[in-house]
């Protein structure tokens, strides 16, 4: 049934011709994407979406996580030490490096320290004159605890760059490979500034990376054409386009039919068709990321461990790994998955036991219990399908006497929702950017982060977050690694939130493009996709 659905939408898109897209095309690639990306800024989200768009298509960081070794190597910097103190982290800065040349800037200059400046102190400092464009939020920064009362940066020289912490930070390196932690044209931004129009550096974006933007449509594509100036091994590709398509099967069947080249999330039951095509290919690989449900801890009954306990015991979080994944994921007992250094095997899962969570439902005395779940409208590569993830956590809520109703919004409107902080409780997600432990922790679960919107389940433990700031400051691995593991056990005892799945990434693509697109950790990467010679 699920492939003649299929070939009826294909034969629909056929007949409708070629797309505007593919006319565009000469020697480049269509990515069939699953959402608009809300800003082309990546210091300003925290939304795969728009990291996947933007962040290593369009911009460098200082250094990066290299996606073959997993270890931190040079990129905008071309090598660094740091004092024996551990509180001066000191960047000699690659030369001869140009930003984008576009029908909206000509940049009069290469890249150097002054742009590093700007870029890092538009987020750190209140006073730059860009820190309140765009609401003066910039959530993954914030939430671990990142600005000027702990970290100050210094020009020495236009090649020479320092930071200044005020205590020791383990990961502090690996918090600056992120792909939020991007470099933009200090240029550009007084352009913009001088014009009037500061807004478009984050909506118009100018970096150094090996695209540049062409043009972007809401809701049908994005064109990005190669940066031949780029100061690396430059793309393989001429253009790129980002086709902008929403539902899941529509991308398998664009896929299918030639559309696209390479596919977002497809459809977890279509794999087997798609396997099935001699020209169609796989990508799968183990993913750093979390799908969980979040409760509003600061409203009742929710603010209720006893509460929060039942309702992670009510979940059948198999059944949901076999019907939403078809087993391309692995439970989530906590926040980190299996691939994580840090990750406890030892970690006890808490089962699904609804006899139990009754029990504590009736300890706790609430009676009748209702609530709503927000479930996000997109696919993301933790959840392929969270609206359905919610129809089987409701389900299973029935059979405990909770009845459950589910919101769900478009992809603009659910995350300002969000923001709003009126919900009950919410199934959401992350995706590692960085392969340090603390990603999954200070981003989410700290008092900063709620402060600041990333904090879904909106709980505060001064305790937890100390614990947090020790597991991330420490020195010798293996006693980080102890802490991690106390932090899971203390999350299974105030449950904020249900870990309930790590997938694993996947992409469907035409077998004739190679390179790798997926990394462990970070958005996807079209700069070293090519097409086999014929």
């Amino acid at each position: 049934m699920a492939m003649s659905r299929l070939l009826i939408v294909f034969i629909l898109l056929f007949v409708a011709g070629c797309s505007e897209q593919q006319q565009y095309i000469e020697n480049g690639l269509v990515y069939c994407s699953e959402g608009n990306p809300e800003t082309f800024n990546p210091q300003l989200t925290v939304s795969g979406t728009a990291i996947d768009a933007t962040s290593k298509q369009l911009y460098n960081r200082l250094i990066q996580i290299d996606p073959q070794s997993g270890e931190l190597s040079p990129e905008l910097a071309v090598a660094w030490n740091i004092s024996s103190d551990g509180l001066r982290y000191r960047f000699s800065l690659r030369q001869q490096v140009q930003f984008h040349h576009t029908d909206y800037f000509s940049p009069t200059r290469a890249f150097n320290a002054d742009d590093v400046l700007f870029s890092f102190n538009r987020w750190l400092l209140r006073s730059h004159p860009f820190y309140q464009v765009g609401g003066g939020r910039y959530p993954f920064f914030q939430s671990i605890n990142l600005d000027h009362t702990n970290v100050k940066l210094h020009k020495l020289n236009d090649y020479q760059v320092e930071f200044e912490l005020l205590e020791p930070r383990a990961n502090f390196l690996a918090e600056i490979a992120t792909d939020f932690a991007v470099i933009l044209s200090k240029e550009y931004g007084f352009q913009q500034l001088t014009a009037g129009t500061p807004e478009a550096l984050d909506s118009q974006p100018i970096g150094t990376g090996p695209f540049k933007l062409r043009d972007y449509v809401r809701n049908q594509y994005i064109r990005y054409d190669r940066h031949e100036q780029y100061w690396g091994e430059n793309a393989k590709l001429d253009q790129l386009v980002y086709d902008i398509t929403q539902a899941a099967a529509s991308r398998v069947v664009k896929l299918i039919g030639g559309d696209c080249d390479v596919a977002a999330l497809p459809q977890l039951s279509e794999l087997g068709h798609i396997q099935g095509y001699d020209d169609l290919a796989l990508d799968v690989m183990p993913g750093l990321n979390v799908a969980y449900w979040a409760f509003n801890t600061t409203r009742a009954p929710f603010d209720n461990p006893q509460v929060r306990q039942a309702l992670s015991l009510a979940v059948d979080k198999k059944r949901i790994l076999q019907a939403i994944y078809h087993n391309t994921a692995v439970v989530g007992k906590g926040m980190l998955p299996p691939i994580s250094w840090a990750y406890d095997p030892d970690l006890p899962e808490r089962a699904y036991n609804p006899a139990l969570a009754t029990r504590l439902l009736e300890n706790a005395d609430v009676g009748a219990l209702t609530i709503d779940i927000w479930a996000m409208p997109v696919a993301r590569i933790y959840n392929p399908d969270a609206i359905d993830t919610a129809k089987l956590i409701k389900q299973d809520l029935a059979k405990i006497g909770i009845n459950a109703t589910i919101h769900s919004y478009d992809w603009s409107r659910f995350l300002a929702q969000l923001e709003s902080r009126d919900y009950d409780s919410v199934l959401i997600g992350w995706s590692a950017d960085n392969l340090d432990p603390d990603n999954f922790f200070s981003p989410l679960l700290t008092c900063t982060a709620l402060e600041y919107g990333s904090n879904r389940s909106q709980w505060c433990n001064e305790e937890f977050d100390q614990l947090i700031v020790a597991a991330r400051d420490a020195q010798d691995p293996q006693q980080r690694q102890r802490l991690y593991s106390q932090l899971e056990y203390q999350l299974q005892q105030h449950t904020p939130l249900v870990p309930i799945a790590h997938a694993s990434r996947i992409l469907g693509r035409k077998r004739h493009w190679h390179g790798r697109i997926l990394h462990t950790s970070g958005g996807i990467d079209f700069t070293t996709v090519g097409r086999e010679p014929l």
